[in-house]
């Protein structure tokens, strides 16, 4: 099989000139993955070889970001270099959504309050626990990570949460957690640690507002369900 290399396409079509003469946005997914890419094979040209990538996910982006070193690699043409390239530009990605200002957004349902982590924790495989402290205005002072765990779970230390709630001078706080499984039951273990998390708060005037836990794109509130 032979194909026309990008290198002797029209410059009009070509996805880094196009970029740069007309923006990112007039490239399709496949035409900004070949520019991370770079290079095609023998057989593929950066853009086709970027197809292939997509076809992993079924051309979810959303999907894609689920994706492994691993899963990329298992693509001829994909070594360790390009598969890392895709894994960081894809990890860029989601902290760019997890850091859009939200400090002056006010946390007044668990709507919101799974707003601050469902682009941390969505796409992962893994379990980690995070909180955020809250003002006296219930607006978000820092969002931090406490533990990270396996497919089934993570250990959670109280002591790191009371700490680091103070020292930001916390009045209330949320903590949050996925279930890679997609399982949005919470568990014994999940059931204790909120409580456990009530108790320490309250003995420092601080309060709990809301255990989260995320799954995929859906979050179940132990707050919603009268359990904080």
């Amino acid at each position: 099989m032979t194909y026309t290399s990008i290198k002797n396409w029209s410059a009009d079509e070509r996805p880094r000139e196009r970029l740069a003469l007309h923006g990112a946005r007039t490239l399709s997914d496949a035409e900004l993955l070949a520019i991370l890419l770079g290079s095609g094979t023998r057989e593929l040209s950066a853009v086709e070889l970027s197809r292939k990538v997509l076809s992993l996910s079924n051309n979810n982006l959303s999907e894609l970001g689920k994706l492994t070193v691993a899963d990329f690699k298992s693509i001829k043409g994909i070594g360790e270099a390009k598969a890392i390239t895709i894994a960081a530009a894809l990890e860029l990605g989601r902290r760019r959504s997890a850091a859009e200002p939200e400090q002056k957004v006010k946390i007044t349902d668990s709507k919101l309050a799974a707003g601050i982590f469902q682009n941390l924790l969505c796409d992962l495989n893994h379990e980690e626990f995070w909180v955020a402290c809250l003002s006296r205005s219930n607006s978000i002072i820092e969002k931090f990570q406490v533990s990270q765990g396996g497919i089934s779970g993570t250990l959670t230390d109280i002591r790191i949460i009371m700490k680091r709630c103070l020292e930001m001078l916390a009045s209330s706080v949320i903590i949050c957690h996925n279930h890679p499984s997609g399982n949005l039951t919470p568990s014994e273990q999940d059931k204790e640690i909120t409580q456990k998390v009530k108790e320490a708060s309250k003995f420092f005037d601080i309060k709990l507002l809301d255990h989260i836990i995320i799954a995929g794109n859906k979050y179940y509130s132990f707050a919603d369900e009268g359990l904080v």
